[in-house]
């Protein structure tokens, strides 16, 4: 349930975070928490919680907090877990086997009905029962199950290509793994660019911060 204005990148990234804290309670038997309780669980102001919640309608109640199996599953229709969009993944070395092996697609909205790769030793093979296929099969494939989204797990190199190729097959948004910054340069695509090694610099930035601090 959306307020009809437009929602900050900021708050829908905050989303997922709400929805794993709130499964964590809800496996721990809890019940339902109010925004206090819930602030200090994440390190958000409650204030901050409320304002976020708002922007998709109301959700608790004053006195009473709120109802966390019914907020859990609200934000999870809310991201989209419960349409199970289909996606394949480009890339079949040892990030995209690991994306493949330990992603649990279809708990976070997704289900994965390819994976293909250019290897000659790793076409035929198979992960969690996906036969990997060559990327020559790349536009039967997406004709015949019309998958809506791509993960990346490709070189950099080859990231602009295999992108321009897909877009025109129906692919609507992007996971990118590949280090090159992936542009919304097309009308209609989504694109989420992880960038691991930026995350690991910024917690060489943060303890370099702290050890001088303590200087």
């Amino acid at each position: 349930m959306s307020s009809g204005k437009a929602i900050s990148k900021a708050v829908i990234k905050r989303l997922p975070r709400y929805y794993r804290f709130l499964g964590e309670l809800l496996r721990n038997g809890t019940v339902r928490i109010s925004s206090r309780e819930l602030s200090e669980r994440m390190g958000l102001t409650a204030s901050q919680i409320r304002q976020d919640l708002n922007c998709f309608g109301g959700f608790g109640q004053q006195g009473y907090g709120y109802n966390i199996q019914e907020l859990h599953e609200e934000i999870g229709r809310i991201l989209g877990l419960d349409q199970r969009t289909d996606v394949i993944l480009i890339g079949a070395g040892n990030l995209g086997r690991a994306v493949a092996n330990h992603m649990d697609f279809d708990q976070r909205g997704f289900r994965l009905v390819g994976i293909f790769d250019q290897s000659p030793e790793l076409v035929g093979q198979e992960i969690k029962g996906i036969r990997i296929l060559h990327t020559d099969e790349l536009e039967r494939f997406c004709k015949a199950r019309s998958p809506a989204a791509a993960v990346l797990c490709i070189p950099k190199t080859a990231t602009k290509a295999i992108s321009d190729r897909l877009i025109p097959l129906g692919i609507k948004g992007f996971w990118n793994f590949s280090h090159y910054d992936l542009l919304d340069r097309h009308s209609g695509i989504v694109v989420e660019n992880v960038h691991m090694s930026d995350s690991l610099m910024t917690l060489s930035y943060e303890i370099k911060d702290l050890m001088e601090k303590d200087e």
